[in-house]
């Protein structure tokens, strides 16, 4: 069971993001703030982390920043979520070290895409 660490400020964002992974076999847990999400990053080591761009205490580009110098969870692959859909801020976000993009709305399906190659990808990296 993949672990999955959402990083949303909105309770009705977290919440029905959280119940619906869940229903597809995820395990989930919930950082309302960005500073919160590196801190249960470092500490729970989740598989992959959906963080929102725009969050209180550090914005998720900060966050993404700070656990991509981090060697223990630098390799945790982080799609951002966001209502921006500006070309400026996809180059933030993956200035930030972001691994993918999804914009809101979420398009459900392409997420659960987005997050099997890159949990793919990451199991295949560890297991060479």
């Amino acid at each position: 069971m993949y672990r999955i660490l959402i990083v949303e400020d909105n309770e009705a964002n977290w919440d029905m993001l959280s119940r619906r992974l869940q229903r597809r076999g995820f395990s989930t847990s919930v950082a309302e703030d960005g500073r919160q999400g590196v801190q249960k990053a470092q500490a729970d080591m989740p598989d992959l982390i959906l963080m929102d761009l725009s969050l209180p205490e550090m914005d998720g580009c900060a966050a993404t920043t700070a656990l991509k110098r981090d060697p223990v969870t630098a390799n945790i692959p982080v799609i951002v979520l966001t209502a921006h859909a500006l070309v400026r801020d996809h180059e933030r976000a993956f200035a930030a070290g972001c691994d993918d993009f999804a914009t809101k709305p979420l398009e459900f399906e392409k997420l659960l895409g987005k997050m099997a190659t890159l949990l793919h990808a990451r199991q295949t990296a560890t297991v060479m």
